[in-house]
């Protein structure tokens, strides 16, 4: 971390954000500045916090960087700046079109399982697949109203009791809740994350590669091999989300999808769920 890293209870100031957003990205000063229509020596000035950059110019720079609306709203509130995008609670009145068009794909992914999920992976709604799916490998007091999905999986009372695939589902979820949550402005991420890496056992873990942070196939179609006694499931996970929104809550909802992964399963399902 460089040496003029602000403490850790303070936001970081607008230059040190733009030279870690640059180089999460894998881009020079060069490439960041011709992108955004700046010279190399104006980005450089802003990071060092020689310039502070007009409002414009931070708009800029995370659109370039093709930053989430949340931290469009930190980097401008780091140059001095009002938040621009909004964040509304979808239990809002104004979501409630939104809430009915999320009702409305659920309903659609009928007979098979469905659920919309928050930035922390909290279940804001569902359709009746997912809550029936659920309720098989889930202790009931897991799966309370706005239960946490992440929670009800990592649990020892929770789903993993039945992933005949743990080591893999639980290496891939965890990476991913550390690539979302892992953020220093995150508590509630961050204690999230904290219980559930205590709830994994760590010598079921893979060791992180160098691709870790990018995109691996299994983050698309995610296998997962469901086994109990008296039921075997073999299905595949993908997560979906909104268009371009321009509202912080709407961005980062989470629409995940189960479908079975063989005519098998398909016909288990079925009788389970149809």
């Amino acid at each position: 971390m460089a040496s003029d890293e602000p403490a850790a209870d303070r936001p970081l100031a607008i230059g040190p954000r733009v030279r870690a957003w640059r180089q999460s990205r894998g881009l020079s000063q060069f490439d960041l500045a011709v992108r955004a229509g700046f010279s190399s020596r104006h980005v450089s000035f802003i990071e060092t916090g020689r310039t502070r950059p007009s409002r414009e110019a931070v708009l800029a720079l995370a659109e370039v960087l093709d930053m989430p609306l949340r931290e469009r709203n930190r980097f401008l509130e780091s140059a001095g700046f009002a938040h621009v995008f909004r964040e509304t609670p979808l239990t809002a009145e104004e979501m409630a079109e939104a809430r009915g068009l999320l009702q409305f794909i659920l309903d659609r992914q009928l007979p098979y399982a469905a659920i919309v999920l928050d930035r922390h992976s909290t279940c804001l709604q569902g359709n009746r697949a997912a809550g029936q799916l659920l309720s098989l490998l889930a202790a009931p007091s897991l799966l309370t109203k706005g239960a946490n999905l992440l929670r009800v999986v990592f649990h020892p009372d929770g789903v993993r009791r039945f992933i005949a695939n743990w080591p893999d589902i639980a290496t891939h979820l965890l990476r991913r809740a550390e690539r979302e949550m892992g953020g220093r402005e995150d508590p509630i991420g961050s204690e999230l994350l904290e219980e559930i890496r205590g709830y994994a056992d760590a010598s079921h873990l893979a060791a992180p590669s160098p691709a870790a942070t990018r995109l691996q196939p299994q983050d698309l179609l995610l296998p997962i091999h469901i086994r109990r006694p008296d039921l075997e499931l073999r299905l595949v996970s993908t997560i979906m989300t909104l268009g371009t929104p321009q509202d912080v809550t709407l961005q980062e909802l989470r629409i995940e999808a189960f479908f079975p992964a063989d005519e098998e399963s398909e016909r288990s399902w079925a009788r389970l769920f149809v």
